[in-house]
């Protein structure tokens, strides 16, 4: 880890501390404010396995991430557990010493939890939109039950993973299951956080009246379940987060859309076939994998990252306009939100 004398900034002062790792471009539901079948039909063309960085090259890049400031590493997807092998990429980056943890949609975490966590991954975020089973099922566009999804999350927890749920709300889709799926984790030991639909990428058809804002939604689960704010974990935490007076567990909300936190944000973020992008709303990336393949050194990547980040001056969600939204943007699907 590099110490505080150290520390790589941007060029608005920001440190480099987290690096969310996509590990394939693939899913296997087709959420419509991420991946839609009208643009990842059967005939979508996926990314082919050469195209992808091996888990030697996402090792050593990590490696010299950790090297520059980066204390945790997210794995992502796409749905990052159709990457074949995976606890074997878990056990190479444990060594390197930053948090480990993962996101997934949940739906093959029941078989896949045991080996994740013998491997050295602690910590898991599942996404979960909804508990009532009709909705949860048009929203993954694939009707696959929840059901499965919360057996995962029994799972995850049964074998040690500290488990977080991430739920998009959007307006006119499930902004019902706010309330209701604060009610159902309540004293479970499992935080869920509520994120605001961003628009990110082109396809998702985001429109700014189906953002359901964090302040709506920390007032409905309020009403029921009286809230009182709490400090963040550490500086740069994306997440505004609230305890339940009674004591039983917190809820976190992300307002990327009302109230962007691009002046805090601390995030690189690479795509599996090694784009570096430093916002989560980029338009293009800078090739990482072509780097690593030509024969550079560790020192040269260094440089290069340092360069990269130096310069960073991104903050999208602050300037967010009509003209803006329009402009291309990278899908998530290829960066892992």
């Amino acid at each position: 880890m590099s110490d505080a004398s150290t520390t790589l900034l941007d060029s608005r002062g920001r440190p480099l501390h987290d690096l969310r790792i996509s590990v394939t471009d693939r899913c296997n539901f087709r959420c419509n404010y991420c991946m839609p079948k009208a643009s990842f039909g059967p005939g979508f063309q996926f990314l082919p396995r050469p195209e992808l960085l091996s888990f030697e090259e996402l090792t050593r890049l990590a490696g010299i991430f950790v090297g520059l400031g980066v204390r945790k590493l997210r794995i992502t997807g796409g749905e990052p557990l159709l990457r074949s092998e995976l606890p074997s990429l878990i056990r190479m980056l444990a060594p390197l010493g930053a948090e480990i943890a993962l996101t997934t949609n949940g739906s093959l975490l029941a078989q896949h939890a045991a080996p994740l966590f013998e491997a050295g991954l602690r910590r898991v975020t599942v996404s979960l939109d909804s508990l009532d089973d009709a909705t949860f099922r048009a929203l993954n566009d694939v009707d696959f039950p929840v059901s499965k999804v919360l057996a995962g999350i029994d799972a995850a927890s049964g074998v040690g993973l500290r488990v977080k749920v991430n739920a998009v709300i959007r307006r006119g889709f499930n902004q019902d299951s706010v309330v209701e799926l604060a009610r159902h984790f309540k004293g479970s030991g499992h935080v869920v956080r509520f994120i605001e639909f961003m628009d990110v990428g082109i396809t998702n058809g985001w429109r700014l009246d189906q953002v359901v804002s964090a302040s709506e939604m920390i007032a409905a689960i309020d009403a029921e379940f009286p809230l009182e704010p709490i400090a963040e974990n550490y500086s740069g935490e994306v997440a505004r987060r609230y305890r339940y007076q009674d004591g039983t567990g917190e809820v976190g909300v992300i307002a990327s859309v009302t109230e962007p936190f691009c002046s805090s944000c601390t995030r690189a973020r690479l795509s599996a076939n090694g784009q570096l992008h430093l916002c989560l709303f980029s338009s293009h990336g800078t090739d990482l994998r072509a780097t690593l393949r030509d024969g550079s050194s560790d020192a040269q990547v260094t440089e290069l990252l340092r360069a990269l980040w130096a310069q960073r001056s991104d903050r999208y969600s602050a300037l967010r306009t009509e003209n803006t939204r329009s402009l291309p943007k990278i899908e998530m699907s290829y960066i892992g939100g």
